[in-house]
């Protein structure tokens, strides 16, 4: 391993200080809604790939072109702008509206007392198939303030229920930014990192349904939630997961998932031809500054590389964190004070990629395990930060429907992040030590 050198991270350090710092600025002085998501973040990235470039005289400016080249050109960076690029398509074909479907018809035939586990388990199949947390909290927060009101279930839990069951999707989706940014970054196929994942993942949603259960049967039930649904419209969701389970190249999972969906939204008259292909082209625009990000932490982390930061950072953590176990805990630590730091799962979990990967190397960690790791830490600290993306998009879908809750409200009611927390942890104690 070459000498470490802490001032190569100062890269990292200047975007941390301008996001967090002009976020904390929005968010709690100016009052700004939204205030972190308000922040261009590629510009923030502009500015420490600047300060990356100037960093290093021994090194000429062509020099480091060719550096940061050869690290935005890897074939794992490559293959993951494709993914988003082709699950942004496939989210803009099939649309939103399937996600309310399944919500209305498992309210419609399950009784009311059980409506809060309705939304948990709801949410977890939703954000499962759509790979998107924001998308699913936006999409069910209605409903879930709708089933407080209609059947007397504290607003707070339901809010909660649904952010909860959100991140087990974002969590495990073979088509969620997260997985795609971890299962590439770590160089791991989705199908063994969702196995790996899902036996983690499982027991903290089972604990969660009994606990939501056990409070659902102490509440005094008013009313019950009815609307119309239409169960065609998930068909391509559920092609998607089974290819996903199956092990199917994710390429050929998301292609049937596309063709399918422009076939049903075009059979139903859902969607004329020509709004399909603006869908389409909004889906893939969605991507956009995703895609950007990555090929941008990736020119700064070459660099970084080079100049010995990441040799920095694994030394630090090998003083602070022994062993195998210690390796992983380590890891787990650094995505979520990055993610902390971001406000941004995927975007912590681009960021920890190559020094993950240098972990997880020298501590005999396998791809799976660090890429499970990588992103089960981020979205446990991304569902409970009171600044991210998914509690703030809740709050507001509540408060533009007239009802008032604050994110110290909902924190203490996430039991599924929580448990997925003390899950992982247990995964980690149980791990065997490597046999030489």
């Amino acid at each position: 391993m070459k000498k470490g050198n802490v001032k190569a991270l100062l890269p990292i350090g200047v975007f941390l200080v301008l996001y967090l710092g002009l976020g904390i600025l929005f968010e709690y002085v100016m009052k700004i809604p939204m205030g972190f998501y308000n922040i261009p973040i590629v510009v923030a990235f502009l500015a420490a790939l600047l300060v990356a470039c100037l960093q290093n005289r021994s090194l000429k400016l062509d020099q480091k072109l060719e550096i940061m080249g050869r690290g935005v050109g890897d074939k794992n960076i490559f293959t993951m702008i494709l993914i988003f690029l082709e699950a942004g398509i496939f989210v803009g074909v099939v649309g939103r509206e399937s996600a309310e479907s399944v919500a209305y018809f498992m309210l419609s035939v399950i009784p009311a007392q059980y409506a809060v586990v309705v939304l948990f388990v709801v949410s977890c199949f939703v954000s499962l198939a759509m790979g998107t947390s924001v998308g699913t909290i936006t999409l069910l927060t209605p409903i879930a303030v709708a089933v407080s009101r209609a059947s007397g279930f504290d607003m707070a839990l339901c809010v909660a229920t649904v952010i909860g069951g959100s991140m087990f999707g974002d969590n495990l989706s073979f088509i969620s930014d997260t997985t795609i940014a971890a299962c590439n970054g770590q160089g791991c196929q989705m199908k063994d990192k969702f196995k790996e994942n899902f036996f983690i993942a499982l027991p903290a949603a089972l604990i969660s349904i009994v606990i939501i259960l056990i409070m659902s049967l102490k509440t005094e039930i008013s009313g019950a939630v009815t609307n119309d649904y239409n169960l065609v419209q998930i068909i391509p969701y559920v092609l998607v997961l089974i290819g996903g389970i199956l092990g199917v190249n994710v390429f050929l999972v998301l292609l049937l998932g596309i063709v399918s969906g422009s076939a049903i939204m075009l059979s139903t008259g859902s969607a004329e031809f020509t709004n399909l292909l603006s869908n389409m082209g909004s889906g893939a625009s969605g991507m956009f500054e995703t895609i950007v990000v990555t090929i941008l932490v990736s020119a700064i982390c070459a660099l970084i590389r080079e100049y010995g930061g990441f040799d920095a950072i694994l030394s630090g953590i090998k003083k602070i964190f022994r062993g195998k176990k210690g390796g992983q805990v380590g890891m787990g630590v650094l995505v979520g004070v990055l993610d902390v730091a971001t406000a941004n799962n995927t975007v912590a979990i681009v960021m920890a990629n190559p020094i993950a990967k240098e972990i997880a190397k020298e501590y005999g960690i396998s791809p799976r395990k660090s890429a499970s790791i990588l992103d089960t830490f981020s979205c446990v600290f991304q569902a409970i930060l009171p600044y991210g993306a998914q509690m703030l998009v809740a709050i507001s879908a509540v408060s533009s429907l007239g009802a008032e809750i604050s994110a110290l409200d909902i924190i203490p009611k996430l039991f599924y992040p929580f448990l997925l927390c003390i899950s992982s942890l247990v995964a980690i104690g149980l791990t065997k030590r490597r046999i030489k």
